[in-house]
Formats: structure tokens, C-alpha cells, sequence
């Protein structure tokens, strides 16, 4: 498609006319439009133009001065926008569609609220959920840049320039001044320069209350709840109710550890309760006991000097995916899909556009009962690829440490494949290839990349035992058996039922630990000690450094009183408990259908 004319114009406008300046509704959907073919001047023309579709285009940018003061309703989606300022230009805009533009972030969706006030719907949904989380954050971003600016002038000397000065202070309040979770670290940025500036501008003397522009009157229509901050009940428990914004805890209701015992061991560390959600219960209903929870995992932190981990958790059970920001206990992103997720696992991929950019991508990979592994771009909020991985369900699922597309699956088929899959096009598609078959004699369930040589070996918890596998790409065979078989004290020669590994992990690089359901214990293990002793071997036994009781604990798990719930939950199991790699947050699923989160004090 070339630049637009005035023809095309007319031939796509509403209502009929031989006249620029009448059209109220224009589609210029599906014609392939890049940036530059959006010409200003002509569009400009377009002085009664309400509505305006671009969507399912190849648009980067939106030219800053197109000129449509009246629009009111704009579809962008499937593009490939990066940013949203553009949209500043357009203040009567009212409904906005930007789905399927997987370069938008949580953060373009807070900027978007914030430049245009007369906003009411986002995607189709109801946008006052998000003007009220905007109206927050910029209420205390404003109070801390001005506390920051009252310390800075403590600072300066009489003869310093003001002008320089001032440039200090902006840059210094980007890089000081902090508030809200990581994931809208992009957004909060970019309004403390903002802030910064208009409180430079005016002297210091005077900001705007907030930093908020005035919003027309909230739509009355109900807000579709994001997540139930509400824990779940058994049938024989008593029902409290609550207002449903009080989700705040009391210091008393901390979870606390033991003290120190008289054998000088250390107490279990002090963790504050923070959020009790429901976010997995069908049809968002707080009488779903059914839905069960399977997994968790944190996002890494991709880029060099962000910490060592994100406050973001993925969580799956029943048909959904959440992403959840632990600070503020909001959902992120939900997504959807027949079946049941069993697994979730994080890679980042660095993805190049049709100009050129690269960008770098977050990618869950989730899978359960169908077999399928979604692939599910969760910044942009949507499911980029789905990999028919096996016939049965799959039980569990792990990225290689070293190969941010090899994706290891493991199924009820006794399979575990190893994938690679590729980097997306510019359609966004993955052309996954499968690179590895490995046999099981019993259902996997869980997959560790052996820490000193990631690429070489692979661990798998099954319901059999803990077996080992040869995954070197190098090597002719794609079909291949268990190589070693793990053997532990009481596993030799027992029942099923007491080999069976269902928890797996490195503490270190030569520390393994691993759980059996049937014994009731956690064992650490010597990787290099043990395998140093194979030879030729098709069993080993480990070399035992510690074994820990896992069946009796010091850390107390307390719930918050129950009008901090709204119900109260007093026979719960948590089945599965996941802290990020500092230890800062800690989540746990529950058979109760909640996800529950603390803060290490």
C-alpha cells in the first residue's frame, strides 16, 4: 500500500461524500499502512472525523499532528506500536483498541489512561479501574518528588547555577525517586519527569494536585473484578463478611517463625501476610472450592543490574494464567484457554522488528491437560503461539539456562522432548522444532538442567525414581533412554509409591535437593560425588549430605483475621510454595483455590 489519497478517503468514508470535510467515520483497516503513509496534511482534512479505524496494519508511530480534534473513537489493533504519547493529540477520544500490538506494555496501558481524560473504554473493557490506579500512583509520585525536591535545595550553593541546577534535580528525581512494582517502572519514570519539570518550571512553588488531568463523571457500568482479594471457606466454616476494599493487614497477623530452639538453631524468618487472592475461580465466583492450583514461577530478572529477581509470579490452575505483581497483589494479565494449566516457565527472547529494532520480549510458556504448550506475550497481554507438544496431558515444563528458545516438555505420555522454539516472525509466529525425544518408564514430574553442565545432562523427577538423561545435541541419537537411575536410601528395591521424586532443584551448582512423596524426606545430594563414582554403571546410589524432615516445620504460615479475608480459612492445605531467588516474596497455592503472598520483613 502506498500514501493515502483523498480518493481512498472517500471511497472508505461514512457517510458518503464527495467531501473531506463531512466524513465522520473513516475505515482504513487491512491495507497493510505503515507510518509514514499517514500524511498529516491530508488527514488533516478530515475536520468531522468521530471514528477511525487503522486497525490490523504494520504502524510503529502515529504521527504527532494529524489534526483530528474531534475523534472520539480509534482503532489501533494488530499493529506494531511501541509507544502511545502520540495519543496525547487526540483529548475527545472516548474508546481506544490497541489489542495485538505486542510491543505495549502494563506501563503504555497506565499512559494511555493518563493523556487522555475522557477515556472510558480500553479494548472494550471499562477504563475507570485503571484512571483510579493512575490517580494513585501519580498522587504519591507527586508527593515524593516534591520531598525530593525540598532535600535537593537543602543541598545546593548559594552560587550555583539555576538553570544547571535545575537540569540536576530532574535527573536526579528519574533516578531517586521510586514507588510501585518493577513492572511499571517504565510508566512511574516517565511521570517523575514529568512532574520534575513542571515543578522546575513554576519555580518550585507549584505543582499540579497529582499530576492528573480532570476526568469526566466514572461510567456506571460494573467493573469486571481483576481478582478476588477474598480466601475461600469449607462448607463448615462461618462466613464473615467485608467491605471488599479491605485487604490490609495488621501488624499482629504477621506470619512469624519459631523462636530459637535450645539445639542453637536459627528462627524461620519473619514474613508479613500481604495478599490473598482468587484469581483462578470460574466466572470469578468466591464459591469455586474446586479449581485447583498447580504451580507458580517468578520472572527473572532479564536485564544486568535489576536484582536478582522480579516481584512478578506467574500462577496456574483450571483454565487460566495469571501474572501477578506481589507488592500491590494486582493481576497483571489473565489469560484464558480450554483445559487445565499444569506448569508454567519464563524465557526472554530478543525479537527484531520489520525496521530493524530489537526488542525483548518476556515469554510464559504454559501447558496442562491438552498437551498444547501457549506461549503467551505477557507485556502485550496475549497468547503469540501454541505448540502441539504431545497426545497426553503434560505434567511439567522447564526453559534450558543456557538456550533462551530450548524448551524441555515433559508428558503422561512418558516423554520428554526437548524443543527449540525459534524466534517469533514478523508475524509473530513460532515455527517451534522438536530436537530431542527422551523415554521415560514412568510419568515425569519434574525437570532440572544439571547446574554445572546445562547443555549436557538433564535430571527428571518421575513417578519411578529419579533417572538422568545424556540431552548433547552433538550426539547422533534423537531418540534416546533413561542413562542413569538415581538411587536413595530408602528407594532401593521399595515400592513405587516411595521412589517417586516429585521435588527437584539446585541449591548450588553441585548441591541437589530432592523430595519423595512416599519418604518424607528431603534429601541433599552430591552431584559431582555421585556421578564422579558411575563408571559404567545404569544405577547410582547418591551420595547423601544431609537429609531434612520435610513433613514438620518451624515456619508457621499464619493466616490474617478474618476480616481481613472476608472469609475465614481455617482448613486449608498450602500444596506448593515458591519464593523468588532473595527471598523477598513468597507465594503459595492452596487446595482452597487461593493464591497467597508474604513480604520477608
Amino acid at each position: 500500500m502506498g500514501p493515502l489519497s483523498a480518493r481512498l478517503l472517500m471511497q472508505r468514508g461514512r457517510p458518503k461524500s464527495d467531501r473531506l470535510g463531512k466524513i465522520r467515520s473513516l475505515d482504513l483497516s487491512g491495507l497493510k499502512l505503515l507510518s509514514e503513509h499517514l500524511d498529516p496534511k491530508l488527514l488533516s482534512r478530515l475536520t468531522q472525523l468521530q471514528e477511525l479505524d487503522l486497525s490490523n496494519n504494520q504502524l510503529e508511530t502515529l504521527p504527532a499532528n494529524l489534526g483530528l480534534a474531534h475523534l472520539r473513537i480509534l482503532r489501533c489493533a494488530n499493529n506494531q506500536l511501541g509507544d502511545v504519547t502520540a495519543l496525547c493529540q487526540f483529548p475527545q477520544l472516548e474508546e481506544l483498541s490497541l489489542e495485538g500490538n505486542p510491543f505495549l506494555t502494563v506501563s503504555d496501558n497506565l499512559k494511555v489512561s493518563f493523556l487522555l481524560p475522557k477515556l472510558r473504554k480500553v479494548n472494550g473493557k471499562d477504563a475507570s479501574s485503571t484512571c483510579s490506579q493512575v490517580e494513585n500512583l501519580n498522587r504519591e509520585l507527586t508527593s515524593r518528588v516534591t520531598a525530593h525536591w525540598e532535600k535537593f535545595k537543602a543541598t545546593l550553593s548559594p552560587e550555583e547555577e539555576a538553570e544547571k541546577a535545575q537540569a540536576d534535580f530532574v535527573k536526579s528525581a528519574v533516578r531517586d525517586v521510586r514507588y510501585g512494582p518493577e513492572s511499571l517502572s517504565e510508566f512511574t519514570q516517565w511521570r517523575v519527569r514529568m512532574i520534575s519539570e513542571e515543578l522546575v518550571a513554576s519555580g518550585g512553588t507549584q505543582v499540579r494536585e497529582a499530576g492528573t488531568p480532570e476526568r469526566p463523571p466514572k461510567a456506571t457500568a460494573a467493573k469486571e473484578p481483576r481478582a478476588r482479594p477474598v480466601a475461600k471457606k469449607r462448607p463448615d466454616d462461618v462466613s464473615v463478611n467485608r467491605s471488599p476494599n479491605k485487604r490490609a493487614c495488621t501488624s499482629s497477623d504477621r506470619v512469624e517463625g519459631s523462636p530459637p530452639g535450645s539445639d542453637g538453631s536459627q528462627p524461620a524468618p519473619d514474613l508479613e501476610p500481604l495478599h490473598f487472592l482468587q484469581c483462578h475461580s470460574k466466572n470469578n465466583s468466591p464459591r469455586d472450592l474446586e479449581t485447583q492450583l498447580w504451580a507458580c514461577a517468578f520472572e527473572p530478572a532479564w536485564e544486568e543490574g535489576t536484582g536478582a529477581t522480579s516481584q512478578t509470579v506467574a500462577t496456574c490452575g483450571g483454565e487460566a494464567v495469571c501474572v501477578i505483581d506481589c507488592q500491590t497483589g494486582i493481576v497483571l494479565h489473565k489469560y484464558k484457554a480450554p483445559g487445565e494449566f499444569f506448569s508454567v516457565a519464563w524465557t526472554a527472547l530478543t525479537v527484531v522488528t520489520q525496521a530493524g529494532h530489537k526488542k525483548r520480549w518476556s515469554v510464559l510458556a504454559a501447558a496442562g491437560l491438552r498437551g498444547l504448550v501457549r506461549l503467551l506475550h505477557v507485556r502485550a497481554g496475549f497468547c503469540c503461539g501454541v505448540i502441539r507438544a504431545h497426545k497426553k496431558a503434560i505434567a511439567t515444563l522447564c526453559f534450558s539456562p543456557t538456550h533462551e528458545t530450548h524448551l524441555f516438555t515433559a508428558s503422561y505420555d512418558k516423554r520428554i522432548i526437548l524443543w527449540d522454539l525459534g524466534v517469533p516472525n514478523h508475524d509473530y509466529e513460532f515455527q517451534a522444532s522438536q530436537l530431542l525425544t527422551l523415554d521415560t518408564t514412568s510419568i515425569p514430574l519434574r525437570l532440572c538442567p544439571v547446574a554445572s553442565c546445562p547443555d549436557a545432562y538433564l535430571l527428571a523427577g518421575c513417578e519411578g525414581g529419579l533417572c538422568c538423561w545424556d540431552v548433547r545435541l552433538d550426539q547422533p541419537q534423537k531418540r534416546r533412554g533413561c542413562e542413569v537411575e538415581f538411587l536413595f536410601p530408602e528407594g532401593d528395591g521399595s515400592e513405587a509409591a516411595g521412589r517417586r521424586v516429585d521435588g527437584l532443584a539446585f541449591v548450588n551448582e553441585d548441591v541437589v535437593a530432592s523430595k519423595g512423596n512416599g519418604l518424607g524426606t528431603i534429601y541433599l545430594w552430591s552431584w559431582s560425588q555421585t556421578w564422579g563414582g558411575r563408571g559404567k554403571q545404569s544405577t547410582l546410589a547418591v551420595v547423601v549430605l544431609a537429609r531434612l524432615q520435610w513433613s514438620a516445620t518451624k515456619l508457621i504460615l499464619k493466616w490474617p483475621q478474618p476480616w481481613a479475608l472476608g472469609q475465614m480459612v481455617t482448613k486449608t492445605m498450602v500444596n506448593t510454595v515458591v519464593a523468588n531467588p532473595t527471598f523477598t516474596y513468597l507465594t503459595a497455592l492452596t487446595d482452597s483455590n487461593i493464591v497467597a503472598i508474604w513480604r520477608r520483613q
